[in-house]
């Protein structure tokens, strides 16, 4: 198994490039390997943004888009709430999130990789969007204070991280009481081949790295959080499997079997316990304790 700093580089390196490739016009990396565009047919990584959201955000944010999910459709954001993005990449979700939270509010992007940041900040100034901040930094050190957010997004990252009981830690840290932790990740249930773990290249492309649904539960209430809840968004087959497989070397017959709807794209949402009371019901005290 790779230690948390060798993740941390290749991830990187890797993301670097997917970087310098979107600003110059070409495609990114996808999460399996594959061309980040609807019309590659990875499994993972198309027709996640639907055209009128991409209407008006820079070509290259959405080229940029290394996902698993869209997590700014889920995550029912509301008017004037602070939102954070976790390896924010090239910045879709965030300025798809600075729309939705509308001028009284905020979204801030998080990443490490400084050709993400630069693409990213380059895509703010094309949007024109003035409620955003990109931040660098890693998302096993979140650089806010504590209670500061009222929402935590991220899309296809959780996965990628060495240390990710840290990431849970953190973002819990940073919510404010009542906040919402809403993100879209790769989940597995069940076992999964050892070499398919060992393999860097799987866990950079959102496989290798990703939680087991039992595991990401118990971290996230371990951590605190409360109304957990894992929804499927996309289930992958064997068939899915096979292209990212042979790419790795691993293609020995009946391994792409051996994982057939093992790994799926879900959205992960949970809460932070507190908040502000709920508005009167309109019934007697005490009833709606």
């Amino acid at each position: 198994m790779a230690t948390p700093i060798e993740i941390k580089t290749t991830v990187k390196e890797k993301y670097g490039e997917a970087a310098k490739r979107a600003a110059s016009g070409g495609l990114a990396i996808g999460c399996c390997g594959s061309p980040s565009d609807s019309g590659c047919g990875d499994p993972i990584t198309s027709n996640l943004y639907d055209v009128a959201e991409q209407t008006g955000l820079p070509a290259e944010a959405v080229a940029a888009s290394l996902g698993c999910g869209n997590p700014t459709a889920l995550a029912e954001l509301k008017a004037g709430e602070v939102v954070l993005d976790l390896g924010s990449g090239g910045g879709i979700d965030v300025l798809l999130s600075a729309r939705r939270v509308g001028p009284t509010g905020k979204a801030y992007g998080l990443d490490m990789t400084d050709e993400m940041l630069a693409l990213a900040n380059e895509n703010k100034k094309k949007a024109g969007a003035e409620n955003v901040e990109f931040l660098k930094g890693e998302i096993e050190h979140i650089p806010l204070p504590d209670n500061s957010v009222d929402v935590i997004i991220s899309n296809c990252v959780v996965n990628l991280s060495g240390d990710k009981p840290r990431v849970i830690r953190e973002a819990f840290r940073v919510l404010k009481p009542g906040g919402r932790f809403a993100v879209s990740d790769v989940v597995v249930k069940g076992d999964v081949p050892s070499d398919i773990r060992k393999s860097m290249e799987l866990w950079i492309g959102c496989v290798a790295g990703a939680l087991e649904e039992a595991e990401f539960r118990q971290l996230l209430t371990g951590a605190g959080f409360s109304d957990v809840d894992i929804e499927p968004t996309r289930i992958y087959k064997a068939a899915d499997a096979k292209t990212f497989l042979a790419e790795a070397g691993l293609d020995r017959p009946g391994l792409a079997e051996s994982i057939d709807g093992r790994f799926m794209s879900a959205f992960v949402r949970a809460t932070k316990p507190g908040g502000a009371p709920k508005a009167d019901c309109g019934c007697a005290p005490g009833c709606c304790n």
